[in-house]
């Protein structure tokens, strides 16, 4: 009785203590990320089934952009890059356009290249409705986007997501200001 005992409790302990020892995501959410149809940059078919299997952060941004966008691209592309340097595998970037009749390919390929961007790992998407994106924004990823009837600037906000290699949205981060790129990478390096 007192062996079995000790075994249970030996068990139990170990099981314990190897929890404690495993990378967790604070305020961690699991919102599913619905299927999407898009084109990249490149002009090619882009959907939910080609980031099956990776970790993958996401923002919203246009090319035409007055403000929060470039210094938006330009912290991704820096976390693009501690990714990088971390030697961290199966990690995706998608940024999606918020002005999809304006950010053709061309235009998404000219503006990340202003910034330098790494295709490798990151895909510029376009080549749907301003109605789906603002709709799948809310939906999805629980966010807003709207293009106002008159203007250019399309409203949004500035958040980075972080999906899990099921299609699940993790958690947001600010993607504008005090970017909080050592706990992403933290958290990236929890999902894999």
């Amino acid at each position: 009785m007192k062996c079995r005992f000790a075994v249970i409790l030996l068990i139990m302990t170990t099981v314990l203590l190897s929890a404690c020892g495993q990378e967790k995501i604070e305020n961690a959410v699991n919102w599913p990320v619905k299927d999407f149809s898009a084109t990249t940059q490149e002009n090619k078919p882009f959907g939910l089934k080609d980031l099956k299997g990776k970790v993958w952060i996401s923002d919203f941004i246009f090319t035409s952009c007055a403000d929060v966008c470039p210094p938006m691209t330009s912290n991704m592309t820096k976390l693009q890059k501690k990714v990088n340097d971390e030697g961290l595998k199966n990690v995706e970037f998608v940024s999606f356009s918020v002005d999809p009749a304006v950010d053709t390919p061309e235009v998404l390929t000219r503006y990340a290249k202003l910034f330098q961007v790494n295709f490798s790992n990151w895909t510029f998407l376009t080549g749907y409705s301003q109605a789906f994106i603002e709709n799948y924004a809310a939906k999805t990823f629980k966010t807003l986007v709207k293009k106002p009837e008159e203007g250019s600037q399309v409203i949004h906000q500035t958040y980075l997501y972080l999906v899990d290699k099921e299609g699940n949205i993790k958690k947001s981060y600010n993607g504008f200001k005090d970017v909080p790129f050592d706990e992403i990478i933290h958290d990236i390096k929890a999902l894999q």
